[in-house]
């Protein structure tokens, strides 16, 4: 029996991400849309590393960190949207084993490190308005670029963890996965022996990222409300919050779907609700922050004009 199951694993050298499961006009239909978004998010992603390069007015740590984040966007969509429109248009909608390992790991560490570098982007703000004397030392050059490379160094550490336990599983014969692209509770889900510890291990760790970096994000804005409502100008208090404004509404987009997808028990029962989930941080999230960043920022909108 074990030497059947070896061999059986051994000639598992691909999966079919079986993705949307429609009608092949509905499939075009969605090839166009997922197109679209795609379009938008690269357009929206490296005109925001442009402006915030160009402009010399935003050589600031914020818009460091900022410029970091769409880079990330950019990479971590890419990683998906590509092989997921090809599938669209294809009948055998294929990934090879190496591939399907690749963009697991790349995944994985952009998301994470964009979960730390969201984490970060707070501190910077409290340290702007809370000690805004003692800004420039606090956060220096030297301390933004430690800051997200040690932001890379945790997504990496968690990238290699994760895709060392998830493929380390055994596959058997079957080779579909219930997903658009190669992900942790799908490969989960295929597999042919007890994966109680990688699940523990998904939530664990997801559990732990998701709640440091949380925590970091809320002790931030909590010294920076109570800074703010001790400012006796009406004026003063809006244009700080404003500053604040477009993190906040990433974060919450960002967190919120990375939380119901993998920091929670259940999150693995139930593909079709987490395919509409996956879809949303891994395409629509990356196509709304450069939006977000620049439709509520008057400095970006002057450095656009300017250009």
């Amino acid at each position: 029996m074990k030497s059947e199951l070896n061999r059986n694993y051994s000639e598992v050298t691909e999966f079919i991400l079986l993705g949307f499961r429609t009608s092949p006009e509905l499939q075009v239909l969605l090839f166009l849309v997922f197109l679209l978004i795609y379009i938008v998010t690269v357009v929206g992603n490296i005109s925001m590393i442009i402006v915030t390069n160009v402009d010399s007015r935003l050589h600031t740590p914020m818009y460091f960190f900022l410029r970091n984040l769409s880079c990330l966007d950019l990479c971590y969509s890419t990683v998906i949207a590509p092989k997921t429109l090809a599938n669209f248009l294809s009948n055998e909608k294929k990934i090879s084993y190496n591939g399907c390992v690749a963009q697991f790991f790349f995944f994985a560490l952009f998301v994470t490190t964009e979960a730390f570098l969201l984490a970060v982007m707070a501190f910077d703000r409290f340290s702007a308005i809370c000690s805004p004397l003692l800004y420039p030392v606090h956060i220096s050059q030297k301390v933004c670029v430690c800051l997200v490379t040690g932001s890379y160094l945790c997504g990496a550490i968690n990238s290699v963890v994760h895709t060392g336990f998830t493929f380390s599983l055994r596959f058997c014969e079957e080779n579909r996965l219930d997903h658009f692209f190669c992900d942790v509770p799908a490969l989960i889900e295929i597999s042919c022996v007890d994966t109680f510890v990688n699940e523990i291990v998904l939530f664990v760790l997801s559990a732990f990222i998701v709640i440091t970096t949380t925590m970091a994000i809320l002790i931030s804005y909590a010294y920076i409300l109570s800074t703010v409502l001790k400012i006796p100008s009406t004026q003063g208090r809006s244009k700080t919050f404003s500053t604040c404004g477009s993190h906040i509404a990433a974060v919450s987009l960002f967190y919120g779907t990375v939380f119901f997808m993998y920091a929670q028990p259940g999150a693995i029962a139930s593909p079709q609700q987490n395919k509409i989930v996956a879809v949303f941080y891994t395409l629509i999230i990356p196509m709304l922050n450069p939006l977000i960043y620049s439709l509520r920022n008057r400095d970006v909108k002057d450095a656009v004009k300017r250009i």
